[in-house]
């Protein structure tokens, strides 16, 4: 079969690669849709962290925002799983550790990462394998474009869920990428007021485009209290700047990340009492998140600026993005 490989720093092709049997409690997943995210980007890239303490290596096979048919079950996996319509987990934990036992999976330190860290490639390709215990059906409302966007959904919900607000509070969240643009739908969905800030003007077109008129940049940000802010962005400088601003005894959300390491004062932190909440990965959000998407109360697709074929998708990786205003870009691998 055709997969998308990441050979080295700065290098992605196209290769013919074996296609996937079902190990034992695995299926194999004909791959409907993927999305191409900002993780995979550093992968590409060579700057994502696991290239560095050696969770990750090359070549690596990479996509984890994705969704398809099931198409071959392994010993010991349902048949009923045989056709159906899936997106799954991205992380993978091993099952029998203290984290495992108590729900936490995702956090479990033998995880697999799918397409992210070494030992599960990923679905930038025709199929995929994926352990059967980590896989959510997808209803009939829910189309490939919505599929693949269930794994950066999820990860939206948690962060909103963490934020810890009630309808008609004030969340202001920091992106308008589309973790951020993700973010402010399900707040807004929850009845929340939302704000949001770009890095500059040409940032807040898209947000006002999808009825978030209150996008501001930094600058012109207004001076009112913060119920909750979520830190969506990719800049060093913002965690402090999300402290500064959340209102005391409130709760900031930590889901963006900074190539270079980011900083706050705890000083601050302890001194306005407020709650830091770090998110990483989706999986505790996947089934609200199939859940707004299926019953209409969050619709993400005007985030796809478009969905290309996998030899595409390489072009995306070196730079050459097709145009369109969304910030996400599928691939449908049987085109």
């Amino acid at each position: 079969m055709r997969a998308v490989v990441l050979t080295g720093p700065g290098k992605a092709e196209v290769l013919d690669v074996p296609a996937p049997e079902p190990a034992a409690g695995q299926v194999v997943v004909d791959v409907e849709r993927v999305g191409v995210c900002g993780t995979d980007m550093e992968l590409f890239s060579g700057e994502m962290s696991y290239l560095h303490t050696g969770a990750s290596s090359y070549p690596l096979r990479p996509g984890h925002e994705w969704c398809g048919t099931v198409t071959a079950v392994g010993a010991g996996v349902d048949e009923s799983w045989a056709g159906r319509r899936v997106t799954g987990d991205t992380m993978i934990g091993c099952g029998h550790c203290r984290r495992c036992l108590q729900g936490r999976h995702w956090v479990c330190e033998q995880r697999f990462e799918l397409g992210i860290r070494d030992g599960l490639p990923g679905a930038l390709a025709e199929r995929v394998a994926v352990p059967a215990g980590y896989l959510h059906a997808l209803p009939d409302a829910v189309d490939a474009t919505l599929g693949a966007m269930v794994e950066p959904g999820g990860n939206a919900l948690r962060s909103v869920e963490a934020a810890g607000l009630t309808a008609g509070e004030r969340l202001l969240v920091l992106g308008t990428g589309t973790i951020g643009l993700l973010v402010a739908m399900f707040a807004r969905a929850r009845g929340a007021e939302v704000h949001l800030i770009g890095r500059g003007p040409e940032d807040l077109a898209l947000p006002r485009s999808l009825g978030f008129t209150q996008a501001w940049t930094r600058e012109t940000l207004p001076d009112q209290p913060w119920d909750g802010v979520v830190d969506a962005s990719t800049g060093a400088e913002m965690p402090p700047f999300a402290l500064e601003r959340v209102e005391p005894g409130r709760r900031v959300v930590y889901i963006g990340l900074s190539v270079p390491p980011s900083l706050i004062d705890t000083r601050d932190l302890v001194l306005k009492d407020v709650t830091a909440v770090g998110i990483l990965g989706a999986s505790a959000g996947l089934a609200g998140a199939i859940e707004a998407y299926a019953d209409g109360s969050v619709d993400p697709r005007p985030l796809v600026a478009a969905t290309v074929s996998l030899d595409e998708i390489v072009d995306v990786f070196a730079g050459r993005r097709p145009p369109g205003a969304g910030p996400k870009i599928h691939a449908d691998p049987r085109r």
